[in-house]
């Protein structure tokens, strides 16, 4: 879980392993066809309050956080507001209040992904403001 706007806790967690219920939700989602081969997709909705996404995002990601502690890989798969929201809602049941946040995808990697550079903190950091760059 995760810290929240004014403790609403508005987050629900849809754990769906059903080959064919997975194979609907990668057709819907162009960035998410990998989704149908993952063992686990767990589905990230919130009840539609002020803070929302950022409630929704925030349990996303400890979720990718406690699955690397684990040794899974996981994958995050965008929700809020893409033309898949509502017929994901329907597929899984839930009420008109939520809002479908995100997906992730959980298993075990079948081979070591490339690994992109990250940039430095210092590249990213600026103090005080954006123009004086990243170094004090």
């Amino acid at each position: 879980l995760a810290p929240t706007a004014r403790n609403e806790q508005p987050w629900e967690f849809v754990v769906v392993s059903d080959a064919n219920l997975k194979k609907q939700i990668s057709e819907l989602a162009p960035n998410g066809q990998f989704i149908k081969d993952a063992p686990a997709l767990i589905v990230i909705f919130c009840k539609d309050t002020k803070y929302y996404l950022e409630d929704g995002c925030a349990a996303t990601e400890n979720i990718l956080l406690a699955a690397h502690a684990l040794g899974l890989g996981s994958c995050w798969v965008a929700g809020d507001k893409k033309p898949y929201c509502d017929t994901v809602k329907k597929l899984l049941h839930l009420p008109g209040e939520y809002k479908l946040v995100s997906m992730i995808s959980l298993g075990y990697a079948v081979s070591e992904g490339e690994l992109h550079r990250k940039r430095k903190l210092e590249e990213v950091l600026h103090w005080e403001d954006f123009k004086k760059g990243g170094t004090r």
